[in-house]
């Protein structure tokens, strides 16, 4: 049985071909040729245990995920557990990947998919609000799917981000990018032309200002309960759709849920992003505008992902083999 820890999933990810992957996630899910039950959710105090299983043609795995808010204060990433991938015949265990990591670099691809069809191609500029792991790998994808020069970084927190800065500004590689850090999240957007949300917050994290919001690419990952949100109530107002990855979003995500339930937000408006990438789009048409992409995460981006990278690493020889 393989093992990837994060130094091996580091050592094989390509930002590029992990976007690619989640295309094909969106093309699979299309097709139907999956089984992905509704991922039991265990819930204790801000404690929170997900279970996802996932079937396609070809592979079978699981995700075991734990998010625990509090570790921010431990200087720990909220966002942890476990990829099991298995046999898709036998059920037997082929591989273990670390958990925190396909997350993060599966996440980091839904956001760059949406970044890709959803923001204009000659942006330079992107802001990240929520300065963790999930805000960082972000920051990369952005910087793989457009020609971004400039990275902001806005966190709530009052903690020193002098050392995720220089890891971040490390991880792009790229001298002629920026990563600049801003004092306030209203400073973030009007600087950034796409802007990525990866927070725990319950209440709107962007600033409820039609003028800043007017023509920016939105990208929200962070609200995954009924109780959470990031995005404020004028951005419906701006929008023409809102693009997430499944209907099931609409229950789970505040974001989502609680315009719905205020009339804000009609179902008519709710549009998944698979079919966008079937029926292409105008992307002189559709980026003039503000657009918004809310992702809560589904079992097939994971699968997908963890058979990528396991596929890759078995080429590359990279990875630890260890007895079942």
């Amino acid at each position: 049985m393989l093992f990837l820890n994060k130094e091996d999933i580091a050592k094989s990810v390509d930002l590029n071909g992990m976007m690619d992957q989640i295309e094909e996630a969106y093309r699979i899910f299309g097709s139907g040729e999956f089984y992905m039950p509704p991922r039991p959710t265990v819930t204790y105090g801000s404690q929170t245990l997900i279970y996802m299983p996932c079937f396609t043609e070809k592979s079978l795995g699981t995700k075991m995920l734990t998010i625990f808010p509090e570790n921010s204060k431990l200087g720990l990433p909220s966002i942890d557990g476990l990829v099991i991938m298995n046999d898709r015949q036998t059920g037997k265990p082929l591989a273990i990947l670390d958990g925190q990591s396909v997350t993060a670099y599966r996440t980091g691809a839904v956001g760059g998919v949406g970044i890709r069809h959803l923001s204009r191609k000659d942006c330079k500029t992107v802001g990240i609000v929520g300065a963790g792991t999930q805000g960082f790998h972000l920051a990369l994808y952005a910087c793989a799917a457009r020609p971004i020069e400039t990275v902001y970084v806005f966190n709530h927190s009052s903690r020193d981000l002098t050392d995720y800065l220089n890891r971040l500004e490390k991880a792009i590689d790229n001298p002629g990018v920026k990563v600049v850090q801003c004092k306030t999240v209203e400073e973030l957007v009007k600087n950034s032309e796409i802007i990525c949300t990866a927070t725990p917050a319950q209440a709107p994290v962007l600033p409820a200002d039609k003028e800043l919001l007017e023509g920016k690419c939105i990208v929200a990952i962070g609200s995954y309960k009924p109780e959470m949100r990031e995005v404020p109530d004028v951005i419906f107002e701006l929008i023409d759709n809102v693009y997430t990855e499944l209907e099931y979003a609409c229950e789970e995500s505040g974001d989502l849920s609680q315009p719905l339930e205020s009339g804000i937000l009609s179902m008519d408006r709710v549009k998944l992003m698979h079919n966008l990438l079937e029926e292409g789009t105008d992307a002189e048409k559709n980026t003039k505008k503000t657009t918004y992409f809310k992702s809560v995460g589904m079992g097939l981006f994971d699968l997908c992902v963890a058979q990528k990278l396991v596929d890759d690493a078995g080429e590359k020889g990279i990875g630890q083999k260890i007895k079942a």
